[in-house]
């Protein structure tokens, strides 16, 4: 049998090392079991989350596990995150917004845009519509009470001189509701992201009404941005470093090979809804959105004094909204990668 010596240390120094390997063993343990969890739609606007969960391009540049969550609208997704449960977030504007305001400032922060444009105001194409008039005491419907297009709809409305619930019914209702009910007949119109604004036309015999691009200066608004919670944020730098990485690696990917793009996010959407979208709708609906991740941030302003005016916001100071961004990682990421 080998006899093997034990190399003795002093009695200081033997102390100092079996300390110093506990805490490595402890601080290995904790990064493997360290899990980031995160919040994302369903939907074609949230491309980058769909195509992160496929090719597992997050994980790589964060380092860890990564569990992701799927929300029907902002609203619900936000208040996951106020209670701790997700860690960052793809999600609308005004349900970020929101949160940032009614927490004074504590909840979150906007580090990166995810997609401009996707929305449109669709109506039934049996409908005789040809002016904004004659939506008086018409049903329409939009994802979520507060969401990004519930807003849209409502301030739209509201510039027209309707009365909600008075001069025309809004509902809220989750997309693949408000599917159904289109195309049973029982809604007359819905101002949706893609890819149910194009699924209402081409699958259950609508029109689109209003393409919400044509409301905004140079057709560019914010429709989903990523989001973190402030306080994960201040105690892993790093790791959000590592995820607007990988976010901004997918976004160029998404814009270099739009075809490859579609059928990675169309295998993730047949994951979770059991269907993939057909090709038509996957086609049109990408000529609708511009995927980046640089957020339009004049649009992000102007929805939160929309917002407000239909009452969903707190008063607040334009100057302290300011502190709802926090780009400045994403521009050394992007120095770094030499693109900005």
């Amino acid at each position: 049998m080998k006899r093997f010596d034990i190399i003795k240390l002093p009695g200081g120094d033997l102390k100092k090392f079996i300390l110093i390997f506990l805490i490595l063993i402890l601080s290995k343990n904790a990064f493997a079991e360290k899990k980031i969890k995160v919040a994302f739609f369903p939907n074609f606007t949230h491309a980058q989350a769909l195509i992160g969960m496929e090719n597992g391009e997050y994980e790589k540049h964060v380092g860890t596990k990564i569990e992701w969550k799927a929300f029907n609208a902002g609203p619900s997704a936000m208040e996951a995150l106020l209670s701790g449960e997700i860690d960052f977030a793809f999600v609308g504007t005004n349900p970020a917004i929101n949160a940032f305001l009614r927490t004074k400032g504590v909840a979150l922060r906007i580090i990166a845009g995810v997609a401009n444009g996707g929305a449109s105001f669709v109506i039934r194409g049996n409908l005789s519509i040809k002016s904004e008039s004659e939506l008086k005491g018409k049903n329409l419907a939009s994802p979520e009470f507060g969401n990004t297009q519930d807003v849209a709809l409502k301030y739209w409305l509201k510039s027209k001189g309707f009365q909600i619930n008075r001069d025309v019914r809004v509902n809220n209702l989750k997309n693949s509701d408000i599917y159904l009910l289109f195309k049973k007949g029982s809604l007359d119109g819905a101002w949706v992201p893609e890819p149910w604004a194009t699924r209402l036309v081409k699958e259950a015999n609508g029109r689109i009404f209003i393409d919400e691009r044509n409301l905004w200066p140079d057709g560019d608004f914010s429709t989903a941005i990523l989001v973190v919670r402030k306080d994960f944020l201040d105690k892993n730098l790093k790791l959000v470093e590592g995820f607007l990485k990988a976010h901004v690696i997918i976004t160029e990917w998404i814009n270099k090979n739009p075809d490859l793009a579609k059928k990675v996010i169309n295998r993730a959407i047949e994951k979770m809804i059991y269907k993939p979208l057909p090709e038509m709708i996957l086609q049109e609906a990408f000529t609708r959105v511009k995927f980046t991740y640089n957020p339009a941030t004049n649009s992000i302003f102007e929805s939160a004094k929309r917002a407000k005016e239909l009452g969903y916001l707190p008063k607040y100071e334009e100057k302290n909204l300011n502190e709802i961004l926090y780009l400045s990682i994403l521009n050394n990421v992007l120095i770094k990668m030499k693109k900005k």
